[in-house]
Formats: C-alpha cells, structure tokens, sequence
C-alpha cells in the first residue's frame, strides 16, 4: 500500500476547516429567546427601598431581557417603620400572561426574617425563567413584600 504524505500546510488547512464547521453547526443548532418583563412591589407594613439609606422609595422593578433557563438578580432594602418587631414574607400576584408564572419564578433571601423597629436589611430577589419559558415574549406581575408584626 502506497501512502502519499500531506504538507503541514495541508493538514493545518483541513484541521481549520473541519474546526469551522464544527463552529458553524454548533451556531445553527443554538437558539435563544429574551424576555421583557416589570413588576412592581408593594409593601404592607414595611418601607421597600433602592438605596441603603432608605430614602429611596423603590414602587417598580424593570427586570431588562431574561433568557430561558437562566436568572437575574435585584438588590433591595426593606425596613421596618413600624413599633414592633416584623416577619417578612413575599409573594406574586397579578402575573400577565396569567400562566406566566409556569414558566417564571420569583423567590428572595429573607422570607421568614424578622426585622426589629427600625431596623432594615438588605434582600436579594432573584427572578428565574424555565427552559420552556420562550413562548412568552413579555410578562408584568406584582410583587407583594409584607411585615407581619410580632405579638408578645
């Protein structure tokens, strides 16, 4: 069998080409989707804020372009303004489309933290999209932080 050898040239030429390809199929088969989105929060019992001082009231968050299968994350103060000691929850509501929230989640750091009068905290929301979130191209929904007080 006679073998017939190939200039480096030749071999750098192919291994660029078949590399190439490779990246090209790869950019073909890959597809993504953003998602608009805003919400906006209401607190009960509790100040919610955009700066650390607390002076900023903080009524809406524009949550930019999400992808599927990933997450974005908000910062936040909440302080509580009231007498007496408080146990922070959250919740969502008002979600449009209305089973945007199938495909979308919002969850934070500090569900059950109690806050004393006074005091503030810094949270972190973090809002996530499944994989198959793509359908919906822009959602709204309401984010609900409360301060249930504490009864001695």
């Amino acid at each position: 069998m006679n073998m017939r050898k190939i200039s480096t040239g030749a071999a750098i030429a192919i291994a660029a080409t078949g590399l190439f390809m490779t990246l090209l199929t790869t950019g073909l088969l890959m597809s993504s989707q953003s998602l608009q989105s805003s919400g906006t929060v209401t607190a009960i019992n509790i100040g919610v804020y955009s700066d650390s001082g607390c002076t900023q009231n903080l009524t809406s968050i524009n949550w930019g372009s999400i992808y599927p299968s990933n997450s974005t994350t908000r910062i936040i103060y909440v302080k509580n303004n009231g007498s007496l000691p408080v146990t922070l929850t959250m919740t969502t509501g008002n979600w449009v489309p209305s089973n945007a929230n199938t495909y979308i989640s919002l969850s934070w750091n500090q569900e059950g933290t109690v806050l004393s009068a006074g005091q503030s905290t810094t949270a972190t929301l973090t809002l996530s999209a499944s994989a198959s979130a793509g359908n919906i191209t822009s959602f709204s929904f309401n984010i609900i932080i409360t301060g249930t007080e504490q009864t001695t």
